[in-house]
């Protein structure tokens, strides 16, 4: 205390505080600065109280990255909810690219859904589920007629690769490569509706999540069949930097925004999984 003291008399060029006896007296400085010092306690008391959320009167943007495919599929549900529930929340949506996971931090974005084997430490997140890669292709396709398919089958046809999102195909790149083969890649692009047109106007194969291919055969003329080499599991999350963790808001629009994604026809199922 006593360097404290110190500190503040050189400040207030006053004593402020004196030995009387056993105990102190204020000098006529120090008792000036009392009801001072109590307003400033208030405040500083006062920082620390956080009004509860409403999300009926939140007036905010919120920035989301993913594939075109939550976009068309997913977010019309969220956007209902958020008419529903919090008319004045705002969103804009970017498509995501995968390189920007690890610098979550420092982009404008709030958050994010994706696929990924493992996280950065310094993202929070919430798993969504799972699934395994298939080959897409139109039902008209020369190997749609095969119940599988070998290395030596995907190196003769050509296929369209989707680049946006998190890594989907690599895993096939390395098996051709270790049995000395290579694939064509004709088309790529960063959304999945251009994709499915390549796959059933230009008889493209194209390699997709189980579940997205599961709900493409439902509205368009399109197959999928099972790799025979071994094919990572897909893990999908909800992530979100850190330093976002304890704001009201955010927590809110992710809870709610994790919930659809979960439930959600159009996102992964324990089918989907392909062993």
């Amino acid at each position: 205390m006593s360097r404290q003291l110190g500190q503040l008399r050189q400040y207030f060029e006053d004593p402020l505080l004196l030995r009387e006896g056993s105990g102190y007296l204020l000098t006529p400085k120090a008792q000036t600065l009392i009801p001072k010092v109590q307003h400033i306690l208030v405040a500083i008391e006062e920082l620390n109280d956080t009004p509860a959320f409403n999300p009926a009167v939140c007036d905010r943007e919120f920035r989301f990255a993913s594939t075109d495919y939550v976009a068309q599929f997913i977010f019309p549900e969220l956007l209902l909810h958020l008419q529903t529930h919090a008319p004045n929340i705002r969103v804009h949506f970017d498509v995501l690219n995968g390189s920007w996971l690890p610098q979550l931090g420092e982009l404008p974005l709030d958050m994010v859904s994706t696929m990924a084997a493992t996280l950065p430490d310094n993202l929070d997140s919430y798993f969504l589920g799972q699934d395994s890669p298939v080959c897409l292709m139109s039902q008209t396709h020369p190997l749609s007629n095969q119940t599988s398919l070998e290395l030596e089958d995907l190196a003769q046809h050509p296929f369209v690769r989707i680049n946006s999102g998190g890594d989907k195909d690599s895993f096939l790149d390395d098996a051709l490569s270790a049995a000395g083969l290579k694939r064509e890649i004709r088309f790529e692009v960063p959304f999945f509706n251009a994709g499915f047109a390549a796959v059933t106007q230009n008889q493209l194969l194209m390699v997709v999540p189980a579940h997205i291919a599961r709900n493409t055969a439902a509205w368009l003329p399109v197959t999928s069949r099972p790799f025979t080499v071994t094919a990572p599991s897909h893990r999908y999350y909800l992530c979100w930097h850190r330093q976002h963790q304890n704001d009201p808001a955010h927590h809110w629009m992710r809870e709610s925004l994790a919930e659809i994604l979960q439930r959600s026809m159009y996102s992964p199922k324990d089918h989907d999984l392909i062993f």
